[in-house]
């Protein structure tokens, strides 16, 4: 592989932050090359640290999002936390937060503030619902903005909503503030200005909600829990096979005639006026269903999913988290990585940006102030107390 410049190389990041939205926003800058400081709480830090100690007794959470970071403890409640970060700011190109209501204005670290004396200088603002609206002091959780977004509304089964199994509403506010950080920095290099900018979970959460939002303002209806199904599509569903499961998506009518004509030896289906068209199969979806089915359980689930790949049929098998441990499209790619701890290498997957000319670093997760030396003595402060334990780093996710 060539060698080249990280594309962030040079670009100083100072977050403070916890959780999810927030981390995720910065690890994808570190991953790019920025220098992250994470300022963390003394004695505590990111309570995502504690969420569980299943990685050799660290957090999932924390190390899957805070590679490549150094930590930095600070009391930002003491007058000297204050002029320390102030100092570390005057430094960075960038300011980035998600805490609750309120705490950056009182800390004086609010963009407004900061960027009076730094106009270059980029704050992004991650909040649960916003800096005004009925909502705006609420805390929020992933859970909770999933639930007010109207994302459980269209999760689940018939009978039961759902979240995702993963925090939705946070991972869309970390990519948007990682996007909105990426778009202020290439404004910069034409007009030498900074930015203030504000990503909620709730709009970001909203904006996932696109197909969904339209067909109530527009077509006048809720789209119904599908569980794996979809609304608009049949067949898309998981269907039984002769050894377990298979999940069928067919998009247009050429790909039924596909289907059923090519992969299942039932010609007389593509032209029945129940399946031939896609609006067809959706009104008849239950037994465009049964005919599937019947057909699909003739078949082994692997046999099945080769021969509907050569015949251009989209179809996934329904893996587990442990399947896809050892699945063949990370390791014949060469996906994994090592990332070192404070208790040694654990593993990662790279990350999803793959840059031609340069592999982007997975750098190691910090141990909780492991970086308090080093960064004070880059700027010159000798007290070795760094901070005194407070509640003012209180993030705005879960």
């Amino acid at each position: 592989m060539t060698v080249g410049e990280l594309p962030l190389q040079g670009i100083t990041v100072v977050a403070l932050e916890q959780a999810v939205a927030g981390p995720l926003a910065t690890r994808h800058l570190a991953d790019l090359g920025a220098r992250v400081i994470k300022l963390e709480r003394p004695g505590e830090g990111d309570f995502a640290r504690h969420y569980d100690h299943a990685v050799k007794g660290l957090g999932t959470h924390f190390v899957w999002l805070n590679r490549g970071k150094e930590s930095l403890e600070v009391d930002l409640k003491s007058p000297d936390g204050k002029r320390f970060v102030r100092a570390l700011l005057a430094r960075a190109d960038v300011f980035l937060h998600n805490t609750a209501p309120g705490v950056v204005e009182r800390l004086g670290l609010d963009g407004e503030t900061l960027r009076a004396v730094d106009p270059r200088l980029i704050v992004l603002n991650i909040s649960g619902y916003g800096s005004a609206g009925p909502r705006k002091d609420r805390k929020a959780y992933d859970m909770l903005v999933q639930a007010e977004s109207g994302m459980v509304a269209v999760t689940g089964t018939p009978e039961t909503a759902t979240k995702t199994g993963v925090p939705t509403a946070d991972i869309a506010a970390g990519l948007y503030a990682a996007m909105a950080v990426l778009s202020a920095l290439f404004r910069r290099e034409r007009t030498g200005q900074g930015a203030v900018i504000d990503v909620s979970m709730f709009d970001a959460a909203v904006e996932w909600m696109g197909h969904p939002l339209y067909m109530q303002l527009y077509g006048g209806r809720q789209i119904p829990r599908m569980g794996l199904s979809h609304a608009a599509i049949a067949p898309y569903d998981a269907y039984p096979t002769a050894d377990g499961q298979i999940l069928i998506g067919v998009q247009n009518d050429r790909g039924w005639r596909t289907l059923v004509t090519d992969v299942f030896g039932r010609p007389e289906y593509a032209d029945d006026p129940r399946f031939a068209t896609n609006v067809s199969r959706v009104a008849h979806r239950e037994a465009c269903d049964a005919v599937v089915a019947a057909c699909t359980k003739a078949w082994p689930t692997a046999e099945l999913d080769d021969r509907l790949a050569e015949v251009g049929i989209p179809a996934a098998q329904i893996n587990t988290t442990a399947d896809v441990l050892t699945h063949p499209q990370l390791a014949q790619r060469d996906r994994w990585r090592t990332v070192q701890t404070e208790v040694g290498e654990i593993r990662g997957v790279l990350p999803p940006m793959t840059f031609r000319d340069v592999e982007l670093p997975m750098g190691p997760v910090p141990a909780l102030g492991e970086h308090n030396a080093a960064i004070r003595a880059e700027l010159q402060i000798v007290d070795d107390d760094p901070a005194r334990p407070d509640e003012t780093n209180e993030a705005s996710d879960d």
